[in-house]
């Protein structure tokens, strides 16, 4: 790919595009937004394929655990908005080193899906997980770089002090497999960023109750996580990885700032280094919050 294409397919795309979405749906309460939000936008965004992404924490016995709830979330999902599209499960672990694959269903469809694509019409892949899916993809097939665009939440701005941010930390073999593989690469950083796309329980009752089963569903879901840990006080809640389904959006900046930047190379202690055979990669750095709310509250609740 020559470096005109790179800039252009790092570019928000004009037209309807073919798009899939590798996710950790059951790990917290934003990816059924995202997912949400991508599946209403199909004026422009055809989803083709949802992938189910690994997962480890308090809601997850083991990473093949987090990803067959994520699947059995998203299968809920598309149940609730009268959806039917190719749901594949996906690794069962993380990368162990950063040349051999986790073979899954999803990392084999994507292997093979991208055979249909090219650098001048590429398949956008959205990733609100741990990223070991598309790099498993990418080590199986290495023209899923060539042919394909990814829009990754991951990683923390570049101003903060560390990456120990959760989709990037539980697999940085295989974000640095990304990082490393000349796939055209949007990063939308977490905490210092997308951190400010935040709603409040008031805002969730007003605009998202009583609409629809849906919205009743990701409203009751984001309440109850949040008065878990902060019930009697103020709180609001991230619902970042909705700003990756966004920038496939974001006609004429309308809903976040980018600008290009050299791509960088995560390090296994946490950090950016510098990578000197990074190429250019488009680094999201503001988002207009209000803006991005009230389509959101359109699409969902419409």
């Amino acid at each position: 790919m020559d470096i005109s294409q790179r800039l252009a397919n790092l570019a928000v795309p004009t037209g309807k595009i073919d798009v899939i979405i590798d996710t950790d749906t059951y790990n917290e309460i934003d990816d059924q937004f995202a997912v949400s939000y991508l599946l209403k936008s199909d004026e422009k965004l055809n989803t083709k394929a949802i992938y189910a992404a690994p997962f480890l924490n308090n809601r997850s016995d083991s990473p093949k655990d987090g990803m067959e709830k994520s699947y059995n979330e998203i299968l809920k999902l598309l149940g609730m908005i009268g959806k039917n599209v190719d749901t594949y499960k996906g690794s069962e672990r993380f990368l162990e080193n950063e040349s051999t694959p986790v073979v899954s269903a999803a990392a084999e469809d994507l292997a093979e899906r991208v055979k249909k694509y090219s650098p001048d019409k590429p398949l956008y892949i959205v990733a609100i997980g741990a990223i070991t899916n598309i790099a498993s993809a990418i080590l199986i097939n290495p023209d899923v770089a060539e042919n394909a665009v990814l829009v990754w939440l991951g990683g923390h701005a570049r101003h903060y002090h560390d990456t120990r941010e959760f989709n990037m930390f539980q697999d940085v073999a295989a974000a640095r497999v990304i990082m490393n593989s000349g796939i055209p690469l949007v990063q939308l950083p977490c905490f210092g960023v997308v951190s400010s796309f935040t709603i409040s329980g008031p805002e969730f009752e007003y605009w998202f109750k009583g609409k629809n089963k849906l919205a009743d569903y990701l409203a009751d879901n984001a309440i109850k996580e949040a008065e878990r840990y902060a019930k009697g006080r103020a709180w609001s809640r991230c619902i970042w990885d909705v700003t990756a389904v966004a920038w496939l959006l974001n006609d004429d900046s309308f809903f976040m700032l980018s600008r290009i930047e050299k791509t960088p190379i995560p390090t296994y202690d946490n950090y950016y280094a510098v990578n000197h055979n990074g190429l250019p990669m488009r680094y999201v750095y503001y988002i207009h919050r209000d803006r991005l709310l009230n389509d959101l509250i359109k699409k969902i609740t419409g």
